[in-house]
């Protein structure tokens, strides 16, 4: 056996049993053919005939036995008794797409006696090379190469004479016949498949023709770095809004008050600590205690409800709220912004913001040490199981977990007076769910592994994706300010479809700090599809569409996919702006 091709080999004796015709396989490397004048008879040599083998395996080597002078003259005689005049052949019509461009391979008529006395292998005439094929395996041709057989004289002086004839081609890049010598056979190794990342990238919708961001085109890191909070700006601020909010507090749990049981919860971005750009903005809920109330959806709408009281106790502070048992959501917010104006006209720098149609929050403008806003928001504090519009809500449970899902459902939850709406006008003694309190908890323990972004553990991008996201639309509006259609969108739909995001990528792995730029596109291309779609589902009450055309106009919601579609395509050049 042949140790480098494995293929059964058959040698002729050491004097000069060979074949009819010597292949030098050495020179260029093609592969030899066998001759058609395998039956002319060999002369024995002086060790006694050798069986020459039937058939050898393609691509096998066969190794060749030295001849002697007398072998190479008697060799002379054999060939001019035992050849023919050739016969000429035309070139076979090509078929499209064959391997061999004519359909078969395209053979040299044999050579005569004179060529082969004389030293020489031309090509006989009439044989036309077919054009060689582009990338083909076998030297460019389309068919093997074959090499014309070596006279007499070449074989007695051990030498390989390259037939004329056309020009050989270079070796392939790559291929085994570097040198044009057959080397040998090397263990090709496995191709390995284009790497991805692990997660699966959320895709466009077909009809968004999304073109991929250029790789390098902007640098996240850079607009994080400027989106930076100050600790001193930070710390001025923050005591700026608790002077004011603890002046309010105190006046709110007076014995004079109908709220005198309320308590401060610090809600918002600012508490979230994902913030952006500067100190300037803060939500403040006053949460109050109430008795044990019995809820009535409104028109199934699944956020909005009427308030009743189950057992209304007697001397409840509560009561002069009440319209037809229901507990008016109109006329506690006008009594709550009422005291409010009272004791801020106390507050040097302190003025109350013109009230909003349908807005729960009483908003605060602090000039002093620079202009802050403070929503200062009325919550009811409900210590009942969640209504039923949130049994399918919070898909946290591959995210963070079911034990975790089970456990936020227990802690109570808080209703506003944010009026439902019916068509161009306000049912005022609605009250709307509401959840921030969970979604705080939520951002502060954000990684499937508890120790994820700890002082300790592995960093994740999360909060750094919903930054920049935040900052995109503030960024927009600020370009588009006299434009009414970005009026009705705000952050709460930007962290709404943060949250499904990191849902449907739950693992700490899909949200590695290396890959900021990556996950944060992968944000962008979810809000994009939910734009499209005119489809953002409430991230506690599924029934909820944020993006529905009685909530946001479609020409709205096209306007903002076209403006992010650009930023994104062009490395977000926004972010350089004001």
């Amino acid at each position: 056996m042949d140790p480098q091709r494995g293929n059964a080999t058959k040698t002729g004796s050491k004097a000069g049993a060979t074949t009819p015709m010597v292949s030098a396989q050495g020179a260029n490397g093609a592969r030899r053919k066998p001759s058609p004048m395998a039956s002319t008879p060999t002369k024995p040599s002086a060790s006694g005939p050798q069986k020459r083998p039937q058939v050898r395996a393609r691509g096998a080597r066969a190794e060749k036995a030295p001849l002697s002078a007398e072998d190479t003259e008697d060799r002379q005689a054999d060939l001019a008794e035992g050849l023919k005049p050739p016969t000429v052949r035309g070139p076979p019509l090509s078929r499209p797409g064959s391997r061999c461009e004519g359909g078969a391979r395209t053979k040299k008529a044999a050579l005569s006696v004179e060529d082969v006395l004389d030293g020489q292998a031309g090509l006989a005439e009439g044989s036309e090379l077919p054009l060689p094929r582009a990338g083909s395996r076998r030297e460019e041709g389309g068919a093997r190469t074959k090499k014309a057989p070596l006279s007499a004289k070449a074989v007695v002086d051990g030498q390989a004479i390259q037939p004329e004839g056309p020009e050989l081609l270079l070796p392939r890049a790559g291929s085994r016949r570097e040198g044009a010598v057959r080397s040998a056979p090397e263990r090709r190794p496995v191709s390995r498949p284009t790497e991805v990342p692990d997660h699966d990238p959320l895709v466009p919708a077909p009809s968004l023709c999304l073109r991929e961001p250029a790789p390098g085109a902007w640098n996240p890191r850079a607009v994080l770095k400027k989106l930076k909070l100050r600790s001193s700006e930070i710390s001025d601020a923050a005591e700026a809004v608790n002077s004011v909010v603890d002046l309010l507090l105190r006046r709110l749990q007076s014995c004079q008050s109908e709220f005198k049981g309320v308590s401060l919860l610090g809600t918002g971005s600012y508490y979230e600590r994902v913030k952006v750009s500067a100190p300037n903005e803060f939500d403040v809920m006053f949460q109050l205690d109430t008795p044990r109330i019995q809820l009535e959806e409104y028109r199934n709408s699944g956020a909005h409800y009427f308030v009743k009281f189950k057992r209304n106790p007697t001397g409840n502070p509560l009561n002069e709220f009440l319209e037809e048992e229901m507990l008016s959501a109109s006329k506690m917010l006008s009594k709550f912004r009422e005291i409010i104006k009272e004791e801020v006209k106390n507050i040097a720098d302190v003025s109350v913001e013109k009230k909003k149609r349908g807005c729960p929050a009483v908003t605060l403008l602090i000039s002093k040490p620079k202009e802050i806003s403070v929503d200062v928001i009325l919550a009811l504090k409900v210590k009942s199981s969640w209504p039923d519009s949130t049994q399918e809500g919070l898909p946290i449970r591959s995210w963070l977990g079911a034990k975790v899902r089970r456990n936020l459902r227990l802690q109570p939850f808080y209703l506003v007076p944010k009026f439902a709406k019916e068509g161009n006008h306000f049912q005022e003694e609605t009250w709307r769910l509401s959840f921030s309190h969970i979604e705080k908890n939520i951002l502060e323990n954000h990684g499937k592994a508890k120790t994820c972004c700890e002082y300790d553990g592995v960093k994740c991008c999360r909060k750094d994706c919903l930054k920049l996201m935040k900052y995109l639309l503030e960024q927009l509006k600020k370009k588009f300010g006299n434009r009414k259609e970005l009026n009705k969108f705000c952050s709460y739909h930007v962290k709404t479809a943060f949250f499904h995001g990191c849902a449907e990528n739950p693992d700490d792995s899909d949200w590695q700090s290396k890959d900021l730029e990556l996950c944060f596109d992968r944000c962008v291309q979810y809000f994009l599809q939910c734009l499209e779609k005119e489809c953002l589902e409430h991230f506690f009450i599924p029934v909820v569409n944020l993006f529905s055309r009685d909530k946001i106009d479609k020409n709205s919601k096209e306007f903002l996919l076209k403006e992010i579609e650009y930023e994104r395509n062009n490395g977000y050049p926004i972010f350089g702006e004001f």
